[in-house]
């Protein structure tokens, strides 16, 4: 049992907190905003929440940032006041709790925090391992959702890569029921689903909030499956210091592997593109 450190009581914050408390696989979830009273009030109102959600993690809030220190992950999500952390505010917040020693992986929630994930690896000489995103893991929830619905059957396996809002989904490789997910689904609704895309682009705080909570998870005690969610690339793909989302193998604290999902030749180049690359 492990203690999670939410930097922000926002929107993203509070639900990703919630979300984690319900969870109850970490010991401690600690809302931190410099608003500590109403950090505290939105911590308590989980707190009460769990007699009827059938949970008892501890759920705190501070007005303290360097409570974040010894965290076993830190979640970089929005302040009440001021919104998502990006940009140099955001930067000079993990610059602190990197000189304070934190060596916990961070996990960036919001959907505009891309920037700061690539500047905590360039100018913080954060490794890479330790940085991930999960705003666009929401969106690959929402359209294997979307097929499955379409295909008639759950469980639908389909990755979505790439650097949002450009996002590509392997429609080439993904499959239902064992079989290729093309032969439950007609071509023209795959293409429908893709022009969807920039609809579903930003998610809001409860749709990142379950895909965050699972990939808080996985770092602290590992997952049998992969997870996707941004990395910053570290040589992959001819690319350094570029965030992009991939299937993720999650693990003791940080990114076990990256794996790019078998595309189709137009896929890969759409990927590619996205990053700025040559396919």
């Amino acid at each position: 049992m492990s203690f999670v450190a939410i930097l922000g009581a926002g929107p993203i914050g509070a639900a990703i907190a919630h979300r984690i408390a319900e969870r109850a696989r970490v010991r401690d979830v600690r809302l931190i905003d410099d608003k500590a009273d109403i950090a505290s009030g939105k911590a308590l109102d989980i707190r009460q929440s769990g007699p009827i959600g059938r949970f008892d993690t501890a759920v705190s809030g501070t007005g303290d940032m360097l409570a974040a220190v010894g965290a076993d992950v830190i979640v970089v999500a929005d302040a009440v006041a001021d919104g998502e952390w990006q940009g140099e505010r955001g930067l000079a917040l993990v610059g602190q709790l990197v000189r304070a020693g934190s060596t916990a992986p961070f996990v960036f929630a919001g959907a505009a925090q891309t920037w700061l994930m690539e500047a905590a690896a360039r100018e913080l000489h954060v490794p890479a391992d330790r940085l991930i995103g999960t705003a666009p893991s929401a969106v690959a929830s929402a359209i294997a959702a979307l097929a499955s619905v379409e295909a008639g059957h759950t469980g639908v396996n389909v990755s979505v890569v790439g650097r949002p809002p450009a996002l590509v989904i392997g429609w080439s490789s993904a499959t239902v029921a064992g079989s290729a997910l093309s032969e439950f689904v007609p071509a023209h609704r795959l293409l429908a689903m893709s022009q969807a895309l920039p609809r579903l682009w930003p998610p809001g705080p409860q749709s990142i909030a379950a895909p965050t909570a699972e990939v808080v998870e996985a770092l602290i005690g590992g997952s049998r499956r992969l997870h996707h969610a941004m990395t910053v690339l570290d040589g992959e793909f001819d690319a350094r210091g570029v965030a992009a989302m991939l299937p993720l193998e999650l693990g003791r604290g940080r990114v076990l592997a990256r794996v790019m999902p078998s595309l189709s030749p137009r896929e890969r180049t759409e990927f590619m593109s996205g990053l700025g690359r040559r396919p």
